[in-house]
């Protein structure tokens, strides 16, 4: 079977309301995921912090402390999504690559493979530990580390197009796009820095809408309405 980490993300979570969470979708979430570990996959999720810190940065606040806060951020978004995969009845583990009290455990390959062989879903928070590194970053170099067959990317948009379509009601979404291309483009799916990881490493990423009946099993089984980012 197959090792999948997905990406959520946090204004996904939070609904229309954009902060915070909306039960009934992180519910939907988690019912999708349950089916998907007791065919057997292996699933790893990654949440971003959108729903509570973007980006807040200026002259009132330091960029190093702004990106921290955002760490914090995706930390209490797993560990609030955790506990209602817990509620569903999945067994779950939030890491971090750094101490957070016993709120959390601290990030190993090795311990997240123990979690992963006692079918656990296994929430990887707090991005790379580093400020100047997004989420995407994040979720690249946890899926090459854990040996992730493909990366799911759970978005408010159905894949990438080649212009906004919420600004030109012409734009093309590609089905499938080489990595190189979104580099070579700047089409910004993810993030620069996460998209040469994934090309150098050769990690394959499948862009879809999060709302879209049963996207995330469908992602995860090849057969979704979304982009294809080859490598």
């Amino acid at each position: 079977m197959s090792r999948l980490i997905l990406k959520l993300s946090g204004e996904a979570l939070a609904g229309e309301t954009g902060r915070g969470f909306d039960l009934g979708v992180v519910t939907m979430v988690a019912g999708q995921v349950k089916k998907l570990v007791d065919e057997g996959y292996d699933v790893g999720i990654v949440i971003g912090g959108g729903n509570f810190w973007r980006g807040r940065t200026g002259t009132e606040i330091d960029r190093t402390k702004s990106d921290q806060i955002g760490m914090l951020a995706t930390v209490m978004n797993c560990i609030y999504v955790s506990e209602v995969f817990r509620s569903q009845g999945m067994m779950t583990n939030v890491l971090t690559p750094f101490e957070v009290g016993s709120f959390t455990k601290l990030f190993s390959k090795d311990r997240a493979n123990k979690y992963f062989a006692r079918h656990m879903v296994v929430f990887f928070a707090g991005g790379t530990g580093h400020p100047y590194f997004s989420t995407d970053t994040g979720v690249v170099l946890r899926a090459i580390e854990m040996d992730a067959d493909v990366i799911l990317m759970a978005k408010n948009i159905d894949g990438v197009y080649d212009s906004d379509p919420a600004k030109n009601p012409d734009a093309k979404r590609y089905d499938v796009l080489p990595i190189q291309d979104v580099i070579d483009q700047n089409l910004q799916a993810v993030d620069m820095t996460a998209s040469i990881l994934a090309r150098d490493n050769k990690m394959p990423m499948r862009i879809f809408a999060l709302q879209e009946q049963d996207s995330i099993i469908k992602a995860a089984k090849g057969e979704f309405n979304g982009t294809t980012i080859t490598v």
